[in-house]
């Protein structure tokens, strides 16, 4: 029986080594970051750097493979005149049902960057559903009652994290590579998240993107028009 060929063993070692190289797992580690919101003090409050969110983007083919998010079914419910939960981090692709839990009607809406939608007037112990097909951050209104507010930020990246109480945001096993940060806080002004994003280089060495300082603005969820950009009606004095 013949030998294999210089060439063909050189062919396989190096089909053995490319797969070796494909099939061995991408190194990650745990990213640390801690956010603090400096707020006027008469509009102090308890908690008020929790709900940050910050995310990775890729930058290059240096972060490989980059997992697509797994798209699922989300749940925002309205009930005794509140969203719950207030803030939503989604996957774009994902279906976000909106069921009414009250015995009265509400109407869910967003006119903002994230995804533009009216479901219109609906009964309670009904729902209805939204898909987020594109990135960005919606504000979630109802129509009828104006204390009503939520926040849905859908995201093409599976590299996020919501920040806790006390500021602090740990992003898990995130692939070594090139990324730029992106930080999203409500009442918190656009230009001030801009100047917050940043490349970065995630290694094991540089696993810590330090501390984001950022300034409270204007509360865009307590003060905002309805659908028709008209200012709110005074709500009634009755059940509703």
């Amino acid at each position: 029986m013949s030998q294999p060929s210089y060439p063909s063993r050189l062919r396989v070692i190096l089909l053995c080594l490319a797969f070796a190289h494909c099939a061995a797992p991408a190194q990650t580690v745990d990213v640390a970051a801690t956010v603090v919101i400096h707020r006027p003090a008469e509009k102090s409050v308890a908690n008020t750097s929790a709900n940050v969110v910050v995310w990775l983007t890729p930058l290059d083919n240096s972060v490989v493979p980059v997992p697509q998010p797994a798209q699922h079914h989300f749940t925002l419910v309205q009930k005794d005149k509140m969203f719950h939960p207030h803030l939503l981090v989604v996957p774009v692709g994902s279906s976000v049902d909106f069921p009414n839990l009250d015995p009265f009607f509400h109407n869910v809406f967003s006119l903002f960057n994230g995804k533009r939608f009216d479901l219109g007037l609906y009964e309670g112990h009904s729902h209805r559903a939204v898909r987020f097909d594109r990135e960005g951050v919606s504000y979630i209104f109802c129509n009828i009652h104006p204390d009503m507010g939520a926040v849905i930020v859908s995201l093409n990246t599976p590299y996020y994290a919501v920040s806790t109480a006390d500021g602090v945001i740990r992003l898990k096993d995130v692939p070594q590579g090139r990324y730029r940060v992106h930080l999203w806080a409500e009442n918190v002004g656009l230009q001030s998240l801009s100047a917050m994003s940043r490349e970065v280089q995630i290694d094991a060495q540089a696993n810590q993107l330090g501390t984001f300082n950022l300034q409270g603005s204007a509360e865009i969820t307590a003060h905002h028009k309805n659908k028709f950009g008209e200012d709110y009606a005074p709500v009634p004095k009755d059940p509703y």
